[in-house]
């Protein structure tokens, strides 16, 4: 073996017990500060220190109550503590995103909730209940459905254009039904009637299946709902898609055209169930959370569940969550001021 100059020129080199001591000390300091940093790099994820609570703020069998339900259990699991399921009802989903912004910022408290977390803000724009966009940390999507125009399978309306020129040929005299007032399908039917310039006469409902049930009943042309409350009268073939408000075609719907490739390129709008921490979370714990979440979505158990409601899973980066939030808030924002709808 042949050994390096440096090092035979450093063996001819005196030394003194002090400072050969001095070099193992440091050897030694060295060693040990690589050690640490192994550990730290080692150490385990963050872990909740007691049961976590995922507030949902609508009713126990809601579609935000059962994904919530679906998640709440793997997550539990996961993290090796309870997940409970928090249901605080109140003021169209206030309440309960409100309380969710006030509590502490430690990981063990999160919410669980639809459009109405983006949209609910414009409907209180002098005196908005919470902000979107600074009391909370984004940690995942979880579902997302498209919004759907679906008219009675005998209507002579086969399409979004035949729709729009049949209101523009009678100003104000068609109707349409949405699950109510001021909700992220009447505000998406809203931003539609904008852009195409047309109006329609809306009549809300109090929930999907009523909507849905007034179209099918004739008492409206057409209805604007989210999928799952529609799915299974498309399926009848008793209602008729004219188009679906995702980005993309919808896999379960591959022959529907979207509205924006009717004409009104940009146009979404969805029904979308998210996850999101108090702002002020450690990042470590929205990290963990976004990880555990991910993965349960990925189930090919949880997929088909979610696919039955009519949702399909759609995991996405916490600042994909946060991008979204952002474009969201002030898009229905203007909408609902244009439209002059404001919460009752």
């Amino acid at each position: 073996m042949t050994i390096p100059h440096d090092f035979q020129a450093a063996r001819r080199m005196p030394t003194c017990g002090v400072a050969h001591g001095m070099s193992r000390r440091h050897a030694l300091v060295a060693t040990l500060a690589a050690l640490g940093a192994g550990l730290v790099r080692a150490q385990p994820a963050w872990s909740p220190k007691g049961p976590v609570r995922i507030v949902v703020p609508f009713a126990a069998g809601g579609t935000s109550d059962i994904i919530a339900r679906i998640v709440a259990v793997r997550l539990a699991q996961a993290l090796g503590q309870p997940v409970l399921v928090d249901n605080r009802v109140g003021a169209g989903g206030n309440i309960g995103i409100a309380s969710v912004a006030r509590a502490a910022p430690d990981g063990q408290t999160l919410l669980l909730v639809s459009s109405a977390f983006v949209t609910n803000p414009a409907l209180f724009a002098d005196k908005p209940p919470y902000d979107p966009l600074r009391q909370f940390a984004p940690v995942s999507l979880a579902v997302s459905s498209p919004d759907v125009i679906v008219v009675p399978a005998a209507s002579p309306l086969t399409s979004l254009s035949a729709l729009i020129d049949a209101a523009k040929r009678r100003p104000g005299a068609l109707t349409y039904s949405t699950p109510g007032k001021g909700n992220s399908v009447h505000l998406g039917g809203e931003l539609l009637w904008q852009r195409a310039g047309i109006e329609l006469l809306h009549v809300p409902y109090n929930g999907a299946a009523p909507a849905v049930q007034a179209v099918l009943g004739g008492q409206v042309d057409c209805a604007l709902t989210a999928l799952p409350a529609a799915k299974a009268h498309i399926a009848a073939g008793t209602l008729r898609v004219l188009a679906v408000g995702s980005r993309a075609r919808w896999a379960e719907l591959p022959q529907v055209p979207t509205v924006a490739e009717s004409g009104f390129a940009g146009y979404r709008s969805e029904t979308m169930q998210a996850l999101f921490a108090p702002a002020g979370t450690p990042t470590a714990a929205i990290e963990r959370l976004h990880t555990e979440v991910r993965r349960i979505l990925a189930l090919d158990e949880v997929q088909r569940q979610t696919r039955e409601l009519g949702f399909e899973t759609v995991a996405s980066l916490p600042a994909d969550l946060a991008a979204r939030v952002a474009e969201d808030v002030p898009r229905w924002t203007a909408v609902a001021t244009r439209a002059r709808i404001r919460a009752d």
